[in-house]
């Protein structure tokens, strides 16, 4: 860098013309000559930049014939000496000697350097580049010498350093994948703004089903390079950029379509259906415009209690909410005094207009990993104050209590955990495990509706028996993983029989219903193997208990996410032709269902060219499974038109011999206490009825806005 105190700036900087190889550009700004120009030059040059290196440079004598002659001329902008009266002022300026010219190669002439004023004219040819693009030349405040703008912030867009104050920072914008054309939401521009429960539904949905399909692809990448990006978020940001959303007018209070104690496993599902709109800030809030003569203010809609900060949660009708800022990137520490702004604010207008604020309380699940947000209803912000927190920085805090009249969510959710804990008894309990310990976590029986002690007597088994085997044409072997089968692996026999993917994802969910989910059988090497996920057993706390009007029912005590296994119908497998009447625990493979779709959209997921997946069930022969004599918590299922599981055949093979199983999953997140229900289907008409209209034997108390009146 140039440092020279006593040089003297010159009102017109002289043309410098660098034609001798023994005096370099060094020996020119040693006599004063390169120093004395303060205001930025304009090189347009026709050679790339890469053409310089860092080594010195040195021009060749002009008597000398060689290709590689080059002559540099440079003439500063024209400028009164008094714009310079600080002259010790010295600039960051790079030197040229830093400068390595590339020359071409062959016989071409290598073009000139080109000199010219900031803001023309310019040679033919030659056009401004970055920031010397307006129309209007600069002028300098001759009576202020610092206004003059040093080289250093005259850089190229493309640079990675800071832009200058004086132009406008562009945001990088990252790359979008294209969109498809051929995609349609089929959500109108009326639904998207404002929903209802039917179009909720079918949004989490969608999200879900396309959040699982990128997982099982991620999870596939990962065995390869050991990378598993977020499919969460990546499955948001989809939704949202197809339209795949509703709610998305701001407002106070309900949502249309969410109700109070709907879970949600991501906070993008929030953000889908206008319940939460941020994907990272615990607190939401809208503009509102006062009177004429009043500004603008700022009102908070609806926050988040994540569990980062010290809140104070426990009371179901009361939160004490910390405010938002002075934390660090992971949220763990307060570094800073929180300010009251944008969030903080807002909930200090709320309180003064007393507007309701939808909570939603995280919730920790068994793993510390996972969060579950619960939807818990409207408050009201009562008490706001200022305090110091435990690191000694000063946080706001907000005291909300919750409106009267709303259905239990929170407070269920405390009232389980009293039960696992042992702190408090289950009201209603007749017996503590109904299985005897045949199921690793006991399924509770509970009584809270008339005196009845239990239901009728059956053999508990978590097994299907069959009145004799199930040959197979081919006598076929499992696969020889080690440890486990992974996924993506066409290696794996029992990946390939899955059509080259693996139907789980990495925590046991399953990715699409398909005619047959093939698991590995127990004679595989792979012991620990995640392929094998109905065989493991019931992984929720489930509760047998008596409703108003259906008899005995099922329900759980923990959030069951979507796709998740629940259990398997276990029984006696029976012929077709054995008769079934007088039997009300038994599970029919050969009636009709109403078909659903439950599976990732391929347009959604830029898969146009991909097979679409058959959703309805193919099992190699008609199978009834009856409970009635020996069964499971499954016999307890009852029906519904709307019902939040299904069931999937799955089969695995063991010595030469098939095991076919009807396996439930859950359609959607299903919150703790809500009754777990399947379609039963309805009989088919026998070929002597003309009538082919289906009508079930049994009538229908499902309630559901959608019954049809009859199963069975």
């Amino acid at each position: 860098m140039i440092n020279n105190p006593t040089a003297k700036f010159l009102p017109y900087p002289p043309t410098i013309t660098c034609v001798s190889e023994s005096r370099s550009l060094t020996d020119t700004t040693k006599a004063g000559n390169f120093s004395s120009i303060c205001c930025p030059l304009i090189l347009l040059l026709p050679l790339s930049l890469s053409h310089f290196g860092n080594s010195n440079l040195t021009k060749r004598s002009p008597s000398r014939s060689s290709p590689d002659l080059v002559f540099i001329r440079f003439k500063a902008m024209e400028e009164s000496s008094r714009s310079y009266t600080n002259k010790t002022r010295v600039y960051d300026i790079k030197p040229l000697r830093t400068l390595k010219p590339v020359f071409p190669s062959g016989n071409q002439a290598p073009p000139p350097f080109v000199c010219s004023p900031p803001f023309g004219p310019f040679p033919p040819g030659f056009s401004p580049f970055h920031p010397f693009t307006s129309s209007q030349p600069h002028t300098h405040n001759n009576s202020n010498p610092s206004s003059v703008t040093p080289l250093r912030s005259f850089r190229s867009p493309n640079s990675d350093a800071e832009p200058p104050e004086c132009s406008t920072p562009k945001r990088k914008i990252p790359k979008k994948r294209p969109d498809n054309v051929n995609f349609e939401s089929h959500i109108t521009t009326s639904e998207r703004e404002n929903g209802n429960r039917k179009l909720v539904t079918s949004v989490l949905t969608r999200y879900e089903a396309l959040r699982r399909r990128f997982s099982q692809l991620e999870d596939a990448r990962e065995a390869v390079s050991g990378i598993n990006k977020r499919a969460d978020l990546k499955a948001g940001s989809t939704c949202m950029s197809r339209g795949v959303r509703t709610n998305t007018k701001k407002r106070l209070g309900i949502v249309p379509g969410v109700e109070i104690g709907d879970i949600f496993f991501f906070r993008f599902e929030m953000c889908l259906v206008g319940l939460h709109s941020p994907s990272m800030a615990g607190i939401d809030y809208l503009l509102l415009k006062g009177e004429a003569q009043e500004e603008s203010i700022t009102i908070a809609t609806s926050i988040v209690s994540s569990g980062y900060y010290d809140n104070e949660e426990g009371d179901p009708d009361v939160l004490v909410y910390t405010g938002q800022g002075g934390g660090n990137a992971d949220k763990e520490k307060q570094t800073s005094d929180q300010k009251l702004e944008r969030g903080n604010l807002a909930l200090e207008k709320s309180l003064v207009r007393n507007s309701p604020v939808r909570v939603i309380r995280g919730l920790k699940e068994a793993s510390p990993s996972v969060k579950i947000y619960l939807y818990d209803g409207l408050y009201e912000v009562k008490e706001s104050w200022a305090e110091k927190g435990k690191f000694g920085h000063n946080t706001f805090k907000y005291k909300l209590a919750r409106a009267p009249g709303q259905p239990p969510a929170f407070a269920t959710w405390i009232g389980i955990q009293k039960w696992k804990g042992g702190l408090t008894s289950r009201e209603g309990l007749i017996l503590a495990d109904l299985s005897s310990g045949v199921e690793s976590i006991g399924v509770s029986l509970v009584n809270e509706v008339d005196d009845e002690n239990g239901p009728g007597y059956f053999t508990y088994s978590t097994k299907v028996t069959y009145s004799e085997s199930f040959k197979l044409t081919q006598p076929s072997i499992g696969c020889d993983c080690i440890s486990s089968c992974k996924p993506g692996s066409l290696n794996c026999r029992c990946v390939r029989r899955n059509g080259g993917d693996y139907p789980y994802c990495g925590n046991g969910v399953l990715v699409s219903r398909k005619g047959m989910v093939y698991e590995c059988s127990p004679s595989c090497p792979c012991l620990v193997c995640k392929l094998k996920v109905t065989q493991m057993g019931v992984k929720v706390k489930l509760e047998v208990f008596k409703t108003v009007d259906r008899g005995w029912g099922l329900r759980s005590w923990d959030p069951i996410r979507a796709g998740s296994f629940i259990c398997i119908y276990a029984g006696e497998a029976k012929e077709k032709e054995q008769s079934m009447e007088n039997d009300d625990y038994a599970f029919d493979t050969t009636r009709v269902y109403t078909a659903f779709k439950w599976n990732y959209e391929r347009g959604l997921a830029d898969e146009v060219d991909s097979e679409e997946v058959c959703e309805e069930p193919e099992l190699p022969l008609a199978l009834v499974i009856s409970g009635k004599d020996v069964g499971n918590v499954a016999r307890f299922m009852n029906h519904s038109c709307s019902p939040n599981v299904f069931w999937q055949p799955v089969s695995y093979e063991d010595n030469g011999q098939l095991f076919l199983h009807v396996a439930f999953f859950a359609v959607s997140h299903i919150p703790p206490m809500t009754e777990l229900t399947y379609d039963y289907g309805v009989t088919r008409p026998s070929e002597a009825h003309n009538d082919n209209t289906l009508h079930g034997m049994k009538k229908c108390f499902c309630g559901s806005e959608y019954c049809r009146g009859s199963f069975g």
